[in-house]
């Protein structure tokens, strides 16, 4: 083949973005080369460092350096505000590109099926993140009328959240937070906050580093029950065998241990209670119920029968992402992700879906870190180049790049570049300047396709 190798990414967050950073150090990338475009259904790229992480974590955010450098890179173009299949869907994708790879992620909240979740201040911990990091698609305010709040899961994801309602505004408007989130983190009543998970500390899933940032604020008294500290065989082993469970663990009986202090804000972690019912009142959520759960002896759990009530008005499930089906690929259920064999799209009866291929959490689902994600990039882009080495990549129609400018303009789909956020990133920073602060996140649509000069 005399041209480059065209491949198509939809999906501009880590996954996809790490995936380009494979193709461009590729042997093929030296000869005949690659030409990459990557689609990206928001405004911005970043995917969940720009819309999943809470704003008191820079550190996390500073992993968007490494993936500028990727997209810096002339091989790449990058097409925001285009949504797949809306705009562009699998077919038109064949026409222009050698290969697909999907890394669209998870953005939905998984279901938790107990009685009283679809009262009102019942809330998926995804639809909260979204709302506090600024999301185009919505709403701008969020209703913080409860002063006792619960959060169901023991991941980061929980302690985020948990931790976005114990902070104080003022605490928070260092950050980038947009004005909007501001004001409604000011009226936020939320005093007691409580974390529940069914298991106990050796199961919980959180970093060890982000735990210990609980008890940094001045605002928030870490509160954890001596009676919650307690290990079976198997929670035994997981310590042995897991640093960071270890770690955990270690940090949890620390705060067991410990005297009470007297910051304002009162943040529970719980452990084996499990979630049992949201007790609602007038379609409204007044409390909820959990479970005691004992250890098995494998570090699992079982119900002992014994109930208690919780004095709560909203409750947060933060029990993991979902990722949405995309249409034209198969899907599993169960699982929300795309069957695969090492990234290859697996059809039903078990035939590889020719040129097309899967990344992130969209193949094996939400769970790990960020940087988890670059290891199912290598994989993915490996046996790509391994199926057009040997001849079983398609052959697009129309392979040259200002095919795809003529398609969407075509469709009149109005898109961003990567040139455009330079310029959205520029009128964010401009933003935080006058405040002292490293950016205010711009939160409308149409204003980030104007300031990005689509």
């Amino acid at each position: 083949m005399s041209r480059p190798l065209r491949v198509a990414i939809v999906g501009a967050g880590p996954a996809g973005i790490y995936a380009a950073d494979a193709l461009l150090k590729s042997e093929v990338a030296a000869d005949p080369g690659v030409s990459i475009d990557l689609f990206e259904r928001m405004p911005a790229p970043f995917g969940l460092i720009r819309y999943g992480v809470a704003p008191d974590h820079p550190r996390i955010k500073g992993i968007i350096t490494a993936l500028h450098q990727v997209l810096d890179k002339p091989q790449i173009r990058l097409f925001g505000n285009v949504d797949y299949p809306t705009d562009i869907n699998l077919d038109d994708l064949r026409a222009f590109y050698d290969a697909v790879i999907f890394s669209t992620g998870a953005t939905a909240d998984r279901e938790l099926s107990i009685p009283g979740i679809d009262l009102d201040g019942s809330y998926g911990a995804a639809d909260f993140v979204s709302w506090y990091d600024g999301h185009p698609d919505v709403p701008r305010t969020w209703p913080l009328e409860a002063e006792k709040v619960a959060v169901l899961g023991v991941g980061n994801v929980a302690l985020d959240v948990a931790r976005i309602l114990a902070k104080t505004a003022d605490e928070l408007l260092p950050t980038e937070i947009p004005p909007n989130v501001y004001d409604g983190l000011k009226a936020n009543k939320a005093v007691e906050i409580h974390v529940f998970g069914r298991r106990g500390p050796a199961q919980a899933k959180f970093s060890p580093m982000e735990l210990r940032e609980l008890d940094h604020s001045p605002n928030i008294e870490v509160i954890v029950d001596p009676e919650d500290i307690d290990y079976d065989e198997g929670s035994i082993e997981t310590r042995r065998g897991n640093k960071q469970a270890d770690m955990v663990a270690k940090t949890l009986e620390n705060w067991a241990i410990r005297d009470a202090g007297n910051r304002p804000h009162k943040l529970f972690l719980h452990f084996f209670e499990s979630p049992a019912e949201i007790l609602g009142e007038d379609g409204k959520v007044v409390g909820l119920r959990t479970e005691r759960t004992a250890l098995d002896g494998t570090g699992n759990v079982k119900g002992t029968g014994e109930f208690k009530d919780w004095d709560v008005t909203a409750v947060y499930r933060a029990v993991g992402y979902l990722s949405e089906k995309l249409p034209k690929l198969p899907w599993d259920l169960d699982s929300g992700t795309v069957p695969d064999e090492g990234g290859r799209v697996i059809e039903e009866g078990g035939a590889h879906l020719q040129s097309t291929y899967v990344t992130g959490w969209i193949r094996r689902g939400p769970i790990g870190l960020i940087g988890h994600t670059k290891g199912d990039a290598n994989e993915t882009v490996a046996n790509l180049l391994d199926d057009h080495a040997n001849g079983r990549l398609h052959t697009p129609s129309a392979p040259e790049p200002e095919a795809v400018d003529a398609f969407l303009a075509e469709r009149n789909v109005r898109f961003t570049t990567w040139e455009g956020w330079y310029k959205l990133d520029a009128a964010e920073r401009a933003l935080g300047e006058p405040q002292g602060r490293e950016r205010v996140k711009i939160v409308e649509r149409e204003d980030m396709m104007r300031e990005s000069g689509a």
